[in-house]
């Protein structure tokens, strides 16, 4: 089996180091380059086409949001995983609508970091779930209209958006709101009483029928719209 290949991308070196000593040492992953910054990151990717980006927020030169943007927009192969503080700003949720694939805080358990890169290596989102309740909120007070004209806007969008949820059926329509505040398939399963399986089914089926790549854009579309 092909191991997973990682670029991992941050400014700080002690990060960067344990990082890579953590992805190095797991079964099935492989480090195949380093970046200092936002830069580095963007040129790295074009030349070794990562499998996965364990990109850092706040980096000099060029910031995680604009790294992250131009690595997806380039490469549909590579993943970003954007990797932030606890303390969560509106800088960070850029990376959300950039074409990160997963959101993680940096105090994270190793584990759950592994769990994330092969998640997302194959095609799945992640949003911690330690952070899904706070960075939505902060989410959706930004995305408050300021001007009357943005509020029309806004309900108009809204609208939209609501129709575009009556495709799903009323057993999608429940694990799409617990997938839009950041449950996992297995959080999910548990809640509903589901099979893993079959949520992971639902899941599918949802982001097909409103045409979207990954949960992380069924957060923004939520939140966005005020739904959930």
């Amino acid at each position: 089996m092909t191991a997973i290949r990682i670029l991992i991308a941050d400014d700080q070196a002690l990060i960067r180091s344990g990082l890579s000593m953590v992805v190095g040492a797991a079964e099935g992953m492989t480090v195949v380059g380093e970046a200092s910054d936002g830069v580095e990151a963007v040129a790295l990717a074009a030349v070794l086409d990562p499998d996965i980006v364990l990109m850092d927020v706040q980096m000099p030169r060029m910031d995680g949001i604009e790294a992250t943007r131009a690595i997806t927009a380039r490469s549909s192969v590579s993943k970003v995983i954007i990797l932030t503080t606890f303390d969560i700003d509106s800088y960070a949720f850029g990376g959300l609508e950039a074409g990160a694939s997963g959101f993680l805080l940096k105090d994270s358990e190793s584990g759950d970091i592994l769990a994330a890169i092969r998640a997302v290596a194959v095609g799945d989102a992640v949003l911690a779930p330690r952070v899904s309740s706070e960075l939505l909120r902060r989410y959706g007070a930004l995305s408050r209209p300021s001007e009357r004209s943005d509020q029309a806007r806004q309900e108009s969008d809204r609208a939209n958006a609501v129709e575009r949820l009556r495709a799903l059926t009323d057993r999608e329509r429940e694990v799409f709101d617990a997938l839009v505040v950041g449950l996992s398939n297995a959080e999910i399963a548990q809640q509903l009483w589901l099979s893993e399986s079959t949520v992971k089914t639902h899941v599918g089926r949802i982001l097909q029928k409103l045409g979207m790549r990954d949960r992380i854009q069924a957060v923004v579309f939520a939140f966005r719209n005020g739904i959930a």
